[in-house]
């Protein structure tokens, strides 16, 4: 069995200051595979210090430079491809399909951002036009500094590469605190800097929980800025810590997400794409669109079609061919879902899918597929994200009662909508609160498109250009012209 107890730092694996241990858990077999160090203060303070020591070298590099250990870094991932994918699956338990599609997602961010770096230092210095004669005014972009990473369980090596990528690319060094959760795909991005010849000090990891590791690294004066992936509970945590020390903060929290079904859509495609968003990871994913606000022309065989589906899927072992749904990424989050499946038996909902439908796995931290119909807006479960495999229906009557409904919601992440006539779906998808908008579409994640959303659904954006630009400060020099 591996044990964690190594903190990467300053280009070497250096025995973490940490007192105890936490278990790394197979999710399908219920069975302890690792166990990685709750980490300790002294080791954000050595990590802290190496970054701070690197970041000089680091800005001063070039763009041009930078960009090539960006594209060495996703050959790196490359190489490992098959060995990733299994070793996600096995630490998260999402099946194989899933994790290479996320594998190949952390792989197309770092070229994309290897792009970025070369155009943000064709962009630097540039003249801007005043109207003021004989003066002139540059605009550069420097590096925030040393930025502070927080990512969390479902998603391993993705968000941490939508995080590392930008940093790196912008000219920051980076402390990495992958979730202890899933640790052990995280560990490749240590090895690859090594392989590649990283500068010591630029890329720093550092294994352990909130107490050992998340909340020191949030509250050190040597971090310039945060970013974190998770709850909200927890990212209100760090936002608290890092306003005591005016540090910059980005936040990608919650979502309770619509999906919109008009009358004119064609229930069996539309089956395919309300599946897809909730389904997908076991519903484990930030975005998924877990109300369905379904048109009471079209309800009846929507429903018909998603219980088919949802009949239809294979829970079993994520390693196996033909899984299609593997279990909950630990027993913690299995027993968060069941006790929202416990109030939903509480309130009486009308349930058309849940586990006294199908027989579960003998083993592993399964939940089933489950299907609520006509849930009451005043539902606990229509309001809170769960974070599982549920997904709640709710029907409506027009085009504005829909939008009206899809909006109601503290949180605004993304959003599908669903309709025959692709022009409606985007003059609707224009009404929505959110800050990703699917049209007659899976959920499609683009390098080149931003991440992030509206209310509680976090600060900031990631991804795209606007992700370069969250870790990049914007200074003028201005003077006598030339």
């Amino acid at each position: 069995m591996q044990r964690l107890d190594q903190q990467f730092i300053d280009n070497q694996w250096v025995r973490s200051r940490g007192n105890h241990y936490l278990p790394v858990m197979n999710p399908y077999h219920e069975e302890m595979i690792a166990e990685v160090t709750a980490g300790a203060t002294e080791d954000v303070q050595a990590a802290v210090s190496a970054a701070r020591r690197a970041l000089p070298a680091w800005r001063s590099l070039g763009g041009a430079r930078r960009a090539s250990y960006l594209d060495h870094l996703a050959d790196g991932l490359t190489r490992r491809r098959e060995a990733l994918i299994r070793l996600s699956s096995t630490n998260n338990g999402k099946v194989l399909s899933e994790a290479a599609i996320d594998l190949d997602d952390a792989i197309a961010c770092y070229r994309y951002y290897a792009d970025q770096a070369r155009r943000l230092e064709a962009r630097q210095g540039v003249a801007i036009t005043t109207e003021m004669t004989g003066i002139e005014a540059r605009c550069y972009q420097d590096p925030v500094g040393v930025v502070g990473l927080i990512t969390p369980w479902n998603f391993p090596l993705v968000t941490s590469a939508w995080k590392v990528a930008p940093a790196l690319a912008a000219g920051c060094t980076v402390v990495l605190k992958p979730s202890e959760v899933t640790p052990l795909p995280e560990q490749a991005l240590a090895e690859i800097a090594l392989e590649i010849g990283l500068p010591a000090g630029v890329f720093n990891l550092l294994n352990g929980d909130g107490d050992g590791i998340g909340a020191p690294l949030s509250r050190h004066p040597g971090i310039d800025k945060i970013s974190f992936t998770g709850s909200n509970r927890v990212g209100e945590a760090v936002m608290t810590a890092a306003a005591e020390r005016t540090a910059g903060v980005s936040l990608e929290l919650g979502g309770k997400s619509p999906i919109l079904v008009m009358e004119d859509a064609d229930p069996d495609q539309a089956a395919e794409w309300v599946m897809a968003g909730i389904y997908f990871n076991a519903g484990q994913l930030c975005s998924a669109t877990s109300r369905l606000l379904v048109h009471e022309a079209v309800a009846a065989p929507l429903y018909a079609a998603l219980e088919a589906r949802i009949d239809a899927l294979v829970l079993g072992d994520p390693l196996a061919a033909g899984t299609d749904m593997g279990p909950l990424a630990s027993a913690r989050q299995r027993d968060a879902v069941n006790r929202y499946l416990a109030v939903a038996e509480q309130e009486g909902l009308d349930v058309a899918r849940d586990a006294r439908h199908r027989q579960l796995p003998q083993r592993g931290y399964f939940v089933a597929p489950t299907l609520y119909r006509d849930v009451p807006l005043t539902s606990r479960l229509w309001k809170e994200e769960i974070f599982g495999p549920v997904l709640c229906g709710h029907s409506i009557e027009s085009e504005q009662e829909a939008i009206a409904l899809a909006n109601d919601s503290d949180f605004g992440l993304a959003a599908t909508v669903i309709s025959g006539d692709g022009a409606r779906a985007r003059r609707i998808g224009r009404e929505l609160r959110a800050g990703t908008i699917w049209v007659n579409s899976e959920q499609l994640v683009l390098p080149e498109t931003s991440w992030g959303g509206f209310g509680r659904s976090g600060i900031g954006r990631e991804l795209g250009p606007w992700g370069l630009a969250s870790y990049l400060e914007v200074k003028h020099v201005i003077g006598p012209a030339a």
